[in-house]
């Protein structure tokens, strides 16, 4: 589904961000995307959901090398990808049912589809008392989970979250897991960007790590409980 061939990054003429990266993600698989704040996990979510070009490397996903892809075709592949921003990118002025059903709604659902889905996803995160409030109203934890609901939605044939949990509180950090998971269990490919150690440790998915740009295999993801990658 996603295939990095020694990848590199850099914004403009600025340094190096991401350094020979290669990895592959299997059609159904669920990984962690670890590492240090600034080391370039961000970056890498980018570059797979197609926001940038690679500075060097091939970027293959779904099976097409997006270097060869049209704008109009780059605009298709992102349509397969559901991505849970660090800053939300809510729409402040709709109610957040409207902006959990954006996704369904520029896909053509029905009107009645719709509504249900998306009050199913908002219940699911603990927000069933407050669907027609307005971004504005909410915490940064709340609009996490908002943006959750969202990207999930449409079930994607791509998930990625780029520090999912880091406006939550613990009770909540695992059941948004358990969320993705049960995506995951659908056929959905994940890959979750933290440095949440605490949380990663609870689960059995195995990791990519980031350390100053390079892709390493950190020891915890060789281990029996961890999986290969």
């Amino acid at each position: 589904m996603v295939c990095f061939q020694n990848v590199g990054m850099r914004y403009g003429l600025g340094p190096v961000i991401l350094h020979d990266i290669s990895f592959e993600l299997k059609p159904g698989s669920f990984h962690f995307l670890s590492g240090a704040s600034g080391a370039g996990k961000s970056s890498l979510l980018k570059l797979i959901y197609l926001a940038h070009h690679p500075s060097r490397g091939l970027v293959t996903m779904f099976g097409r090398d997006t270097a060869d892809c049209s704008r109009n075709e780059r605009a298709l592949l992102r349509r397969r990808i559901g991505v849970v921003f660090q800053d939300f990118r809510l729409l402040e002025h709709l109610s957040i049912l409207d902006n959990v059903a954006v996704p369904l709604k520029l896909g053509g659902e029905k009107r009645s589809r719709i509504k249900a889905h998306a009050t199913e996803l908002l219940t699911w995160v603990g927000l069933q008392d407050c669907m027609n409030a307005l971004p504005r109203t909410l915490s940064g934890g709340q609009k996490q989970r908002v943006a959750i609901a969202r990207a999930v939605i449409s079930r994607p044939q791509l998930l990625l979250a780029d520090e999912p949990t880091g406006n939550v509180d613990d009770v909540i950090a695992l059941r948004l897991l358990h969320l993705f998971e049960e995506l995951n269990r659908l056929g959905t490919t994940v890959m979750i960007a933290t440095h949440n150690e605490a949380l990663m440790s609870q689960f059995d998915h195995p990791r990519l790590h980031l350390e100053g740009g390079r892709m390493t295999v950190p020891a915890e993801a060789n281990s029996p409980r961890a999986g290969a990658t």
